[in-house]
């Protein structure tokens, strides 16, 4: 089951990031939480890996429909959006809201999901192209 779209980028991790953030923010979407897993690990289990943050990404018109269609439905909220290093590139990932719909059942989800779809696939295309 593919629940994310990915394109990969071009340029420092710390700055890939702040675009990500300008692009969530254009959408309609702020960032809620921010997950550092590479300061985390590091912090924590002594691991050394790649830059890697999770964004959670809200869009409250949006969340506060779907949550009037199912409350349960705050546990895959919010958006999560991935940016870490790969090596000279950078992927970003976003989940496919599409995963609400498929995982609660509930037709009055298919409009929410779309329309965050939409503006998350937006959000990622004005980043520029995917390299190859």
């Amino acid at each position: 089951m593919r629940y994310g779209r990915a394109i990969t980028l071009e340029g420092p991790c710390e700055q890939v990031q702040q675009d990500v953030r300008q692009a969530l923010a254009d959408q309609g979407f702020g960032v809620l939480t921010e997950i550092d897993v590479q300061a985390t690990l590091k912090a924590k289990l002594d691991q050394d890996m790649e830059p890697y943050v999770i964004l959670g990404a809200c869009n409250p018109p949006l969340a506060q429909r779907a949550l009037d269609a199912d409350r349960s439905v705050g546990l895959l909220l919010p958006c999560n959006v991935v940016v870490h290093g790969d090596g000279d590139r950078v992927i970003v990932e976003a989940i496919d809201p599409e995963t609400m719909v498929t995982l609660t059942g509930l037709d009055a989800m298919a409009p929410v999901a779309e329309e965050a779809g939409r503006r998350l696939e937006a959000a990622l295309s004005s980043l520029g192209p995917s390299a190859p």
